[in-house]
């Protein structure tokens, strides 16, 4: 390439990443919707560049979102927790194959000798129940008492155990991981994530499991906390519920009827006759709203109620509040990971580019073709999609893509994680892009639409880009 043609494809690409830039940012604008001013953040890299970030709204009562704001992500830190292990294991320090007790010893009580890590990490071990463990809310913010009744539950199998491949491990499977990890690096997990993980690829101070006491008043809350002090929060501790699906605005529908992947919704749900016949004599385009359009990625028409409730509820009546103080501090590897966008779209950028930041190589080649090989093709017990689980990770969840271009069907190739609250954060080897998502919004995965709406967005303009470079 002369001089000249290289500066020509610098300026090309300098233009995309702008105009890439300027269309993701109208579209997380107008997917605040109706919650101003809750908000949150976007980034996305590719080829380990920076290629957009974004952000919307309020963080705190004081401060705007932005792409390094930290962030209770639930369990989209899974995925931070996985690649932990895999550099562990690319390190020799861990094998797939091994069992948990030959590095755990405790663990092997009551039937659990032969289950090893692969087991663990692809969700098909039967240690999915948190309610098998006696552990109210005050337990479960205790981490070593938390890994000895891990060390000490059964294996149970989920209702229906025939219909199913998988049983996803809501909570149990960060204690296991954790455990393990600490067992074999001779370190805390703070200390082990730091050192094998985050310092290397230079995010150290924006992703924990335990939020150290002088970062936890920089953690974004929901909007129903600003300006809440921990005393208040604890006397409505017991009166907090669950988000819950708000009735779409005029406005929320007309936010769906024009986004990108809009005709592929409205195509999908025909497709899938999600919406009622029509009386009419000619047929109309079937309305966007979010319960529809979440439908399309989660089929709650599939989902195992005494599975979902065994995976995800403690037997405790008190509920935790997870956007305390000391829940930030506890260690819940599964479900109450922090970190930014930012620092989280760097461990899919990494992932993206097969395991090397910047020259360097935290996970090698051998290592990298197994966590990103399908292990699971059948349905899960807990959650009411095909989750094509990999080692810690689950497919991308997207409809829209094309499958007719250069990269192929990334559907069978990206993977990630998502959290209970919808943000996400997944890489696309073949495109060598990785994405980020956490928010504040008061929602859940089930009755939500923002982290599947940008997914889509992102890899449209991604492909749109490519086509014209």
């Amino acid at each position: 390439m002369t001089d000249n043609n290289k500066e020509n494809h610098q300026e090309t690409n300098k233009q995309m990443t702008i105009n890439l830039q300027h269309r993701l940012q109208q579209l997380f604008t107008d997917l605040q919707l109706d919650d101003a001013p809750a908000g949150g953040a976007v980034v996305v890299y590719q080829e380990n560049k920076c290629i957009a970030q974004v952000s919307v709204g309020m963080a705190r009562p004081d401060v705007a979102w932005q792409p390094d704001t930290l962030a209770i992500n639930f369990s989209t830190g899974k995925g931070v927790l996985a690649t932990l292990v895999h550099v562990l294991v690319s390190k020799k320090m861990l094998d797939y194959d091994a069992t948990i007790a030959s590095y755990w010893p405790a663990f092997a009580a009551r039937g659990k000798e032969k289950v090893t890590l692969r087991r663990v990490m692809s969700h098909q071990a039967n240690l999915f129940s948190i309610q098998s463990i006696d552990a109210d809310s005050v337990a479960l913010l205790d981490w070593h008492l938390m890994l000895s009744k891990v060390a000490a539950m059964p294996i149970v199998a989920p209702d229906n155990a025939a219909l199913y491949d998988s049983a996803y491990s809501a909570l149990v499977y960060g204690w296991v991981l954790g455990g393990v990890i600490e067992a074999v690096t001779k370190l805390s997990l703070a200390e082990a994530l730091r050192h094998y993980l985050t310092e290397p690829l230079g995010i150290a101070d924006s992703c924990y499991f335990g939020v150290p006491d002088k970062k936890v008043t920089q953690v974004a809350t929901l909007v129903k906390d600003f300006g809440m002090s921990d005393e208040d929060r604890s006397q409505l501790r017991n009166k907090r519920h669950k988000p819950t699906l708000k009735v779409d605005s005029q406005r929320t529908l007309h936010t769906y009827a024009n986004l990108p992947s809009a005709a592929c919704w409205q195509q999908h749900s025909v497709d899938a006759k999600k919406v009622e016949p029509s009386n009419n004599t000619q047929d109309t385009p079937p309305v966007l709203d979010t319960a529809g359009i979440n439908r399309l990625y989660f089929n709650t028409s599939q989902l195992n109620l005494k599975n979902y409730k065994a995976a995800l509820i403690p037997a405790g009546k008190q509920p935790i509040d997870y956007h305390s103080r000391e829940t930030l501090q506890a260690i819940i590897p599964a479900a109450n990971g922090v970190a930014s966008a930012q620092a989280l779209a760097v461990i899919y950028a990494m992932l993206a580019n097969g395991g090397t930041w910047q020259g360097r190589v935290l996970i090698d080649k051998a290592t990298f073709e197994q966590l990103s090989t399908p292990q699971v093709a059948g349905l899960d017990a807990v959650m009411p999609a095909p989750m094509q689980w990999r080692l810690g990770y689950h497919r991308l969840f997207s409809l829209c893509q094309k499958t007719d271009n250069e990269v192929g069907d990334t559907r069978q190739q990206g993977f990630g994680h998502m959290g209970y609250n919808g943000s996400v954060a997944w890489c696309d080897p073949a495109r060598q892009l990785s994405f980020a998502f956490i928010h504040n919004f008061d929602a859940t995965m089930l009755n939500d639409v923002r982290q599947f709406a940008l997914t889509e967005a992102v890899l449209d303009l991604v492909d749109e880009a490519l086509a014209k470079s």
